[in-house]
């Protein structure tokens, strides 16, 4: 995520090019320092976010649960929302069992195979993201400019194919470049972080990380700045709109509709903003790993009650799924 700034987050790490030398050895394993240097704090750390990861894991899944359940709620917005929670809950699922693991576990190591598997998933689930964030906004857009011909133009055939468009287009703009232009490591194989990460990884590699460097680059302006720049569009369309709306009641529910998902956008944009362009000054090992937990732990858990605690409708829904099941059990 985020290629075009990854060159100023490795200034801090310090030259990447020949900075280490070559080692011939097979890679097994890596360490991966976590919180170690804070023993104190891993069993606490341990319990909390086992219960964030829980709690992660029933809020997405019960947001699936209850758009396949309920009719009212299977319209384009919340099939995009449920898109967006299998992707939460499985960016979390990649990150968050190993970190847990590695808490109680003496020997904080992480498998080579899984560590590349990690930074495969994240930097492919990353990418989809914007551009589901971005789908969500157009869709948001089409419901406020154009409520008539909303469902003729987001229909369920466009709907699909715009889902598939995003998880395919997500895979072409990390994995393959990433497939194409990947380095081997070098020794010591240390990873001081909570998982494995391709901005992370790039001080580790052996070889001149130009091309690499060049082709996330490119690959960042496409899968972070276009989908922030469509969404940015939607959203001043909206605002547009909205303003020519002559009732305030109008207005206010015009950007209800839309309050849920800018707290997800400010959310996700932000915390990456946050880590990459904060000043040299305020950088620290530790402090980047608090931004990770944030969006890889934390940002995922909080989406499914960012658009369901000021939802009607999906509380609507909640009660009559739940009332339709006490009433299957009493018969």
């Amino acid at each position: 995520m985020w290629g075009p700034l990854v060159s100023s987050h490795l200034n801090r790490y310090g030259s990447v090019a020949g900075m280490r030398p070559q080692n011939s050895s097979p890679i097994t394993e890596l360490v991966l320092v976590g919180f170690s240097d804070h023993p104190q704090t891993e069993i606490p750390l341990f319990l909390f976010f086992s219960l964030v990861y829980l709690v992660n894991c029933l809020g997405n899944t019960a947001v699936i649960t209850l758009v396949v359940l309920d009719a009212s709620l299977q319209t384009p917005m919340y099939f995009f929302l449920c898109h967006l929670a299998f992707l939460d809950g499985f960016f979390s699922t990649v990150v968050t069992p190993k970190m847990l693991f590695n808490f109680l576990a003496s020997r904080k190591v992480i498998s080579y195979p899984f560590c590349l598997a990690q930074t495969y998933l994240t930097l492919f689930l990353e990418s989809t993201e914007c551009f589901l964030l971005a789908v969500m906004a157009i869709d948001r857009y089409v419901a406020i400019c154009y409520p008539l011909r909303y469902l003729l133009i987001i229909s369920w055939a466009v709907c699909t194919a715009l889902a598939v468009a995003v998880w395919v287009i997500g895979f072409c703009a990390s994995v393959i470049p990433l497939y194409i232009t990947i380095l081997p490591l070098c020794g010591p194989y240390i990873v001081d972080y909570l998982f494995c990460e391709l901005p992370i990884l790039l001080h580790m590699f052996c070889a001149d990380t130009s091309l690499l460097e060049a082709t996330m680059a490119i690959g960042g302006a496409g899968t972070v700045l276009f989908p922030f720049l469509l969404i940015v569009f939607s959203y001043l369309r909206i605002l547009v709109a909205v303003i020519r709306i002559d009732s305030v009641e109008g207005r206010k529910k015009a950007f209800s509709t839309c309050a849920s998902h800018l707290a997800v956008v400010a959310i996700y944009y932000g915390t990456g903003l946050i880590r990459y362009l904060r000043p040299k000054s305020l950088y620290s090992a530790e402090g980047d790993k608090l931004i990770s937990v944030f969006y890889a732990v934390i940002g995922p858990v909080m989406n499914p009650f960012i658009y369901s605690l000021r939802n009607k409708e999906v509380q609507s829904a909640m009660r009559r799924v739940i009332e339709r099941f006490k009433t299957r059990i009493t018969f």
